[in-house]
C-alpha cells in the first residue's frame, strides 16, 4: 500500500493527505514566480520580498495545471512542502541565516533516496519502497535550505534516455505531447520546462542528464566524477555514472552545484574544491578562446540533418563572441567499447541479485546489459581500463590546442513517445537503445564535464541543445562557455506550447 506520507501524482491530483489542497493564487502571479530564476526567487525569499509559502503554493498550482498533461512528478508531498515552507519562513523571521536554496522547492530524481517519501526507481519491485535516509545528493540540497516537493519520473532503474516505467506510465515533452522528454532524468527536465519547480538534481551515466534537458530546452550538466561525491553507491571507485544539476538556466544550475559540489569522506573519488567555487557570478569574455565544434563527433555518429540544421548557426554564435572556430574532434577510439564494459559491469553488481529473483519485473533491454555485465572476465575490465587511460591522454593532448568542444547532445530531436528509441537516424539503423545516444556515451567515457544548453528549434518546433564539453575538471569553465552562450541567444526563454 501506498504510505500516507506521500501520494502518486500522475495526474497532478493527489495531495499528501486526502481533502488537503494548497491554497491558490492568481495564475499570472503564479506564473511570474515559476519562471523567476532560482537565484532571483532565493534572493527574495532571503529579503522577504516573498515567502517561502508564498513560492511553495505557487509551484504546487503549476504542478495541478500542467502536471496532468506531461507526468512528470510522480509523488507529491504538498502538506509536507508546506510544513516545510512554514518552518522555512519562522527560521528567517528569528533571524537564522538562510542557507542557498532556503525556501525553493525541489522535487528530487525517483532513484535518488529520500527519507520518508517513496523512491521506486521506476521498478515494481519498489513500488512501496520508503527509504529511511536521503542520499548525500538529497542531504545536502536539503541542508541548503530547499524544501522537498516530491519525485520526479525516471525510467526503470534510470536505465535508457526514454522515461517510462510500469509503476507510473510515460513523460511526455510539454513542447509536443506526442514526443520524448528524453531521460533517464526525463521527468525532471520536463517539470523544469513547466514552470513545477526552478531547480532539479538528476544524474548521467550515458547522457541522463544532458539528453533530457536538450530535449525539454533547459541546462543539464554532467559534472567531473567525483565534482558531486555520491554516496551510498556498491563501486565507489567507479567513475562511468555522477550526479548533477538541471535548471532552466545555466546560472542556476552553478546555483545548485555549488551546493552538491565539494569533498566528503564518504566517497573516495570525492574532489576537494569547495562548492563555493561555483557560486560566484559565471560573466566571462570569450575572445581569443579556441573552439573545436564537431557535427558528429568525426563521423563516428548519425546525426539527424535537423539537429545539425539548429546547430551550425549555434557554433557560428561563438565566432561572434570572438571565439576561433574550427572543425576538429578528439579520437574517441576505445570509448564505445570503454563505455557498454563499464556499464553492463555497473548494472550487473548493482542488479543481478534482483534480476535472478525477479526477471519478470525487469524491461528486456535492462535484463539484457545485466545479463552482458554477467558475461565479463577480468580480462574484458582490464581491456576496458587500458582503453579508458588511452582515451584520457588522447582527450587531454586535444585540449591543450582547444579550450572547449561543441557538438550534439542528441543525434535525433525528441522522437515519438511510442516507442522505446529512435530503431533509425539519418538513414543508419540503431542496433540497440544504447546506440542512439553515442553523441552524449562517448563523452561519458572521457570523463570530462559536458554541459547541454539550448540551441535553438526544429522547423515543427522541437528543442535541440548544444553539447558543450571542456578539459578535465574544467567545470567552471564549461558553465561560463554556456552561459555566455546562453546570454547570446535567449533560447531558454521560449516556453512550451502547453503553457500559452
Amino acid at each position: 500500500m501506498t504510505s500516507r506520507r506521500d501520494h502518486p501524482a500522475p495526474g497532478g491530483r493527489h495531495w499528501e493527505e486526502p481533502g488537503v489542497r494548497p491554497g491558490r493564487t492568481g495564475v499570472h502571479v503564479s506564473e511570474e514566480i515559476c519562471f523567476a530564476s532560482a537565484r532571483d526567487l532565493a534572493r527574495r525569499i532571503r529579503v522577504r520580498e516573498l515567502s517561502a509559502r508564498e513560492v511553495v503554493r505557487a509551484h504546487l498550482d503549476q504542478i495541478e495545471r500542467t502536471n496532468p498533461q506531461v507526468n512528470a512528478i510522480v509523488t507529491l508531498v504538498a502538506e509536507r512542502a508546506l510544513r516545510e515552507a512554514r518552518a522555512a519562513d519562522e527560521r528567517l523571521a528569528a533571524g537564522v541565516r538562510p542557507g542557498p536554496l532556503h525556501g525553493l522547492p525541489v522535487a528530487h530524481k525517483d532513484t535518488h533516496a529520500t527519507a520518508g517519501v517513496r523512491t521506486t526507481s521506476g521498478s515494481p519491485i519498489f513500488a512501496d519502497h520508503v527509504p529511511d535516509q536521503d542520499e548525500l545528493v538529497v542531504e545536502r540540497i536539503r541542508a541548503a535550505g530547499a524544501v522537498t516537493l516530491g519525485k520526479t519520473n525516471v525510467p526503470e532503474f534510470a536505465a535508457g534516455s526514454h522515461t517510462f516505467n510500469p509503476v507510473f506510465g510515460l513523460t511526455r515533452n510539454p513542447y509536443d505531447l506526442s514526443r520524448s522528454a528524453g531521460g533517464s532524468s526525463g521527468g525532471a527536465a520536463a517539470a523544469l520546462a513547466c514552470g513545477m519547480h526552478p531547480l532539479a538534481d538528476g544524474s548521467d551515466m550515458g547522457g541522463s542528464l544532458r539528453n533530457p534537458a536538450s530535449f525539454c530546452n533547459v541546462v543539464g550538466f554532467r559534472p567531473s566524477p567525483g565534482r558531486v561525491p555520491s554516496w551510498p553507491v556498491p563501486a565507489g571507485w567507479a567513475t562511468m555514472g555522477v550526479q548533477g544539476p538541471m535548471a532552466r538556466e545555466v546560472a542556476d544550475a552553478a546555483l545548485l552545484l555549488s551546493v552538491l559540489a565539494g569533498p566528503d569522506p564518504r566517497s573516495p573519488i570525492a574532489l576537494d574544491t569547495p562548492g563555493s567555487a561555483f557560486a560566484a557570478p559565471l560573466d566571462r569574455d570569450l575572445r581569443g578562446l579556441r573552439v573545436a565544434w564537431s557535427p558528429d563527433l568525426g563521423g563516428a555518429v548519425p546525426v539527424d540533418p535537423a539537429v545539425t540544421g539548429v546547430l551550425e548557426p549555434a557554433a557560428k554564435v561563438f565566432e561572434e563572441l570572438g571565439c576561433t572556430v574550427e572543425v576538429a574532434c578528439p579520437d574517441l577510439s576505445g570509448a564505445d567499447e570503454v563505455f557498454r564494459t563499464l556499464r553492463a559491469w555497473h548494472w550487473d553488481i548493482a542488479l543481478r541479485p534482483l534480476l535472478d529473483e525477479r526477471r519478470a519485473d525487469f524491461k528486456t533491454s535492462l535484463a539484457e546489459n545485466i545479463d552482458a555485465g554477467r558475461t565479463l572476465t577480468g580480462a574484458d575490465l582490464g581491456r576496458a581500463e587500458v582503453l579508458h587511460t588511452a582515451l584520457f591522454h588522447r582527450v587531454r593532448e586535444f585540449f591543450e590546442r582547444y579550450d572547449a568542444l561543441l557538438l550534439p547532445v542528441s543525434q535525433v530531436p525528441p522522437f515519438d513517445a511510442g516507442i522505446e528509441y529512435p530503431e533509425e537516424v539519418a538513414g543508419h539503423p540503431m542496433p540497440d537503445y544504447l546506440e542512439w545516444m553515442r553523441s552524449c556515451f562517448l563523452v561519458s567515457a572521457t570523463g570530462c564535464p559536458a554541459l547541454s544548453v539550448p540551441a535553438g528549434f526544429t522547423s515543427d518546433g522541437l528543442p535541440v541543445g548544444l553539447q558543450i564539453v571542456g578539459p578535465h575538471h574544467a567545470d567552471l569553465a564549461v558553465l561560463q562557455i554556456g552561459h555566455a552562450f546562453e546570454q547570446a541567444t535567449a533560447h531558454a526563454a521560449r516556453r512550451p506550447p502547453l503553457l500559452r
